[in-house]
């Protein structure tokens, strides 16, 4: 299964204003197929993915009003799931309870619907989604995923 760079609407009005449509958004990130996980890939992504990752979300959380850093993001997801893209924690509280934390940045299931980013993909493994709904959620509730130094 081969996850998209791209948000599912990267049509969405909000990602055409910044990157000027899928194409604008592909040629203005550098997205090629090296840069996308696949399933067989479930191991830490290289730096350079990462950091494409980050930047793609950053676009999509400045044209939703989201705050957060380049910094913030990376040390967060480091921490959470040392850049494997498909991490599952299945050891806390949270997996004991049958809702294991998932992805780059480890939210579970309700957390990612409740605040998924418009635009972005549904699938909790997709990086940019992963990362937009973990974002949206540290700043309701920590004022940005800057703030975020450990488990949040």
């Amino acid at each position: 299964m081969r996850l998209s760079l791209l948000p599912q609407k990267a049509t969405s009005n909000a990602f055409r204003r910044l990157a000027g449509g899928t194409v604008g958004a592909t040629l203005l990130l550098g997205a090629s197929a090296a840069l996308l996980p696949t399933q067989a890939s479930a191991t830490p992504a290289s730096p350079q993915r990462i950091d494409v990752w980050i930047k793609h979300a950053l676009l999509v959380m400045k044209a939703e009003g989201i705050p957060g850093s380049h910094e913030g993001i990376r040390r967060n997801l480091i921490r959470e799931s040392g850049g494997d893209p498909f991490a599952i924690n299945l050891w806390d509280s949270n997996a004991r309870a049958g809702i294991p934390s998932k992805g780059l940045m480890q939210v579970i299931d309700p957390t990612f619907r409740t605040y998924h980013v418009n635009g972005t993909s549904w699938d909790i493994y997709d990086p940019i989604a992963n990362i937009t709904a973990a974002c949206n959620y540290a700043a309701k509730r920590y004022g940005s995923i800057d703030n975020v130094n450990g488990a949040y």
